[in-house]
């Protein structure tokens, strides 16, 4: 029988390792697992799951019953659960796992960056810099920011946000990459005085922090949540292929 990896995907890294290990290594069995959030995931190389496992157990069942040899955790940066989970399935099975995270944006001179460590946080932050806010934490957590009726939310995500959701809001729908061109047309057109986001790192939505540091609009920035301790990382693809093995020559 074939190795078989699980892919816990969702990010561009995820869907770059599933197509290198489709050419690199053929025979190999590869299965990305989507949590479903989105609705229309794009063509994904080799075998794909949608939905929950039901926890750290479940997963752990399914590894076995999969004859699943390593898992390669390239999740978002704050898919605090599912890493969580993945950590704990591969200890009770004892497989190998590497979390596929790409690095944390840095800021640069002339950034005004709020670092802050949760969404709470960050509303806590938001009446002492400014009224019109850009948000760009995706479509959950907003419930963080519904107390706020006396600012004026612009919230960007791919798909449509749920509630509850501050009540002065207006829904952008768009899927990054962004340019910085059109980061500042945004900012300029909904005279937004600040962004909030989290540090996702990165290249598709990175022009937001080019436009605000031009546009001398602050940034509240979202910390990630810490790693479960002990557990090997990696920062992009190439890493994960040389983990798994698989390394060009």
């Amino acid at each position: 029988m074939p190795p078989h990896i699980l892919i816990l995907g969702g990010t561009t890294e995820a869907r770059e390792l599933a197509a290198e290990l489709a050419v690199r290594r053929p025979e190999v069995r590869v299965t990305t697992s989507l949590a479903g959030r989105v609705s229309r995931p794009g063509a994904l190389a080799g075998d794909v799951r949608i939905g929950g496992f039901g926890g750290a157990e479940g997963l752990a069942e399914w590894l076995r019953e999969q004859h699943v040899a390593a898992v390669v955790d390239a999740t978002h940066p704050f898919a605090e659960s599912i890493t969580a989970n993945a950590a704990r399935a591969a200890t009770a099975t004892a497989l190998p796992v590497v979390v596929l995270r790409r690095p944390g944006w840095r800021p640069v001179p002339g950034d005004r960056w709020h670092p802050v460590a949760s969404l709470p946080e960050a509303a806590d932050a938001l009446p002492a810099l400014g009224r019109r806010i850009l948000l760009t934490t995706g479509r959950l957590g907003l419930a963080a920011f519904a107390h706020l009726p006396q600012l004026h939310f612009v919230v960007r995500s791919v798909e449509p946000p749920e509630p509850p959701m501050p009540p002065d809001v207006e829904v952008l729908l768009a899927r990054g990459p962004f340019t910085v061109d059109y980061e500042a047309a945004l900012l300029r057109e909904h005279r937004i005085d600040v962004v909030v986001t989290k540090d996702s790192g990165g290249a598709a939505t990175a022009a937001k922090l080019t436009a605000a540091r031009e546009a001398g609009v602050p940034v509240v920035v979202v910390g990630r949540p810490p790693l479960p301790e002990g557990v090997n990382v990696v920062p992009d693809v190439a890493g994960a292929l040389d983990w798994l093995g698989f390394s060009p020559g």
